[in-house]
């Protein structure tokens, strides 16, 4: 019985440990969008904003602000519809994880 539930437990947080790398992943392919004109990992070329090392509640906030039309803007107004707030929660999360 107490391999039973030995087994069990194992199992179980193997199967937490796949469904938080497969966020990890998926939240890293929503990232990756960002890289055209942010650059790879949120570091930008001269001229653009970079997004790695920034203040997340920060990055949520301008996410939602371009996804309301609060804030003007080009392309950024169309690219952030096309996300739920929780994504945006997790990509900025990702971005404010990066090194600057």
């Amino acid at each position: 019985m107490k391999r039973s539930i030995q087994v069990l437990t194992a199992s179980v947080l193997a199967a937490a440990a796949l469904g938080a790398q497969a966020q990890v992943a998926q939240v890293k392919v929503w990232a990756a969008a960002c890289a055209n004109c942010h650059g790879t990992n949120g570091r930008a070329q001269p001229g653009m904003e970079s997004l790695a090392g920034k203040d997340k509640e920060e990055l949520v906030q301008k996410m939602l602000d371009f996804k309301s039309g609060r804030k003007p803007a080009t392309i950024m107004h169309q690219i952030s519809k096309g996300y739920s707030d929780e994504q945006i929660q997790d990509i900025a999360g990702y971005f404010a994880a990066q090194k600057k």
